[in-house]
């Protein structure tokens, strides 16, 4: 589990040369790793990484719905009617998108929500307060398949416990 920083892209090797998170991450085990799914270069927070190949395709899979909650900070107050349009579902140039949930994440800074998604679509949460008019000043994932980042800093990562393995693995058997 690593607590991706902004700047970092979810790739093995980049042609850029930019930093990637197996480079953070590059002494964790002797053996290979492979981030599931993505996280944009500048989206930070919760991602995995694992040498297990069937449970990175299955976490990513459309089918297993992967809960992910990200914190969302914007350029302006997200206006109530335009929460109640996203909590409707929005019409994207790839299809309608329904979040689980959205709210504010305190009633007294409404330029912050917090967005339940298990829809694995490229760029889908930016997509979609972009699509009304808002630009996402910063995008953190806090959550994903029933597992948090709390306690780990930005940039540092820590090995899954068996028990969160076991979990993820279960989670599988839907």
């Amino acid at each position: 589990m690593l607590n991706k920083p902004k700047d970092t892209v979810t790739t093995a090797r980049d042609p850029e040369g930019r930093r990637t998170v197996i480079d953070i991450v590059k002494n964790a085990c002797p053996q290979r790793l492979y981030p599931v799914g993505r996280l944009d270069r500048n989206t930070t927070g919760l991602l995995l990484l694992t040498n297990d190949g069937e449970l990175a395709k299955k976490l990513t899979h459309p089918s297993f719905e992967a809960k992910k909650i990200y914190h969302v900070f914007l350029d302006k107050k997200l206006t109530p009617e335009d929460l109640e349009t996203i909590a409707s579902g929005v019409e994207l140039e790839d299809g309608t998108i329904k979040p689980d949930a959205i709210n504010y994440v305190d009633p007294k800074d409404l330029k912050q929500a917090g967005i339940e998604i298990h829809s694995g679509r490229n760029r889908v949460v930016r997509r979609i307060f972009e699509h009304l008019g808002y630009k996402v000043e910063k995008l953190d994932r806090v959550y994903y398949a029933g597992l948090t980042k709390k306690n780990l800093p930005r940039g540092k990562w820590r090995l899954l416990s068996d028990r969160e393995v076991m979990y993820l693995k279960a989670g599988l058997s839907k």
